[in-house]
């Protein structure tokens, strides 16, 4: 057995139903994923209307979900340089879900990449495929050991970020995932697209048996605008993930907050940079290893 099994294993302590959960879940990526979201989408399309399926949905939804980032703080993740490890109830606010919230970066310049099962599903252009990243030395290992057929590879910390950086100026918001079955801790982030992320997917299926299922969390931020910089050029909406943005040449510029994700990509993208990311009070805490640092501290 190889030393990152072991890892895996020694994780998840007593409870090796979840260890071979996580062992499956990684070494076929693909199928795994495949499945769950066809699923889904039968399930959104055809069973929407059964309500006792609920529970069953809202389990899920408590197991597997994400965090959307804004750049700033992806960019405090691939540049740290030390072990983070915030384990608390308190991260509820950042994660708002039922089990799965661990904070967990140990040796986080241990990176590995390898292809996205949601993009290989979806179809998306073969560039993208290989674009999730697994931060930490045990799941850095553990891909590099068992993902030969999804073409993983380790990168440094520069070169993840650069790869990141090319997603998003191609309009691919930033994930941290959060699942049951990898010890309910982050560690995966990806390069996600409402086109060809599942988890994305998923919650609008989710949303046709109740409002409130939702798989991805909100980053924590709304945005500004200077109407003095701003020509109104549309440049903000076209690249906007959720829609969020309805923009008419020279006349308006609105911002519907319930459907944005607080990803910053309209900032990074407007030529004018009349856009400022800001604190959204209403949303949940960002992911910001500061201010996760700062709390854990503080509460411990």
């Amino acid at each position: 057995m190889k030393q990152s099994t072991r890892s895996l294993i020694k994780k998840h302590g007593w409870r090796f139903d979840r260890a071979l959960h996580n062992y499956i879940y990684f070494t076929f990526y693909y199928p795994y994923v495949f499945s769950v979201y066809h699923i889904f989408k039968f399930m959104g399309k055809y069973l929407f209307w059964i309500k006792p399926l609920n529970p069953v949905l809202r389990a899920a939804f408590n197991r597997y979900h994400a965090k959307v980032l804004s750049f700033g703080d992806t960019k405090k993740i691939f540049t740290l340089d030390h072990d983070v490890a915030a384990v608390t109830k308190q991260n509820k606010e950042v994660v708002p879900f039922k089990y799965a919230y661990k904070i967990l970066l140990q040796a986080p310049e241990h990176i590995a990449v390898m292809d996205c099962p949601c993009k290989k599903t979806l179809g998306d252009e073969d560039w993208t495929i290989n674009s999730c990243l697994g931060v930490g030395k045990g799941i850095a290992d553990f891909w590099v050991d068992h993902g030969n057929k999804y073409n993983a590879r380790r990168l440094n910390q520069k070169e993840a970020l650069e790869l990141i950086t090319k997603f998003r100026k191609a309009g691919y918001l930033t994930q941290a995932f959060f699942k049951v079955a990898t010890g309910g801790s982050t560690g995966v982030i990806c390069n996600c697209h409402p086109d060809t992320c599942v988890s994305l997917q998923a919650s609008q299926y989710g949303k046709k048996f109740s409002p409130d299922f939702n798989m991805n969390a909100h980053a924590g931020y709304m945005v500004e605008r200077n109407p003095s910089l701003c020509d109104t050029c549309s440049t903000c909406a076209e690249i906007c993930p959720g829609k969020a943005l309805t923009v008419k040449k020279d006349t308006s510029w609105d911002l519907d907050r319930e459907a944005c994700y607080g990803c910053e990509l309209c900032v990074e993208h407007c030529p004018k940079d009349a856009l400022t990311l800001v604190r959204d009070p209403s949303k949940p805490v960002p992911l910001d290893l500061d201010i996760i640092e700062k709390r854990y501290t503080e509460a411990n």
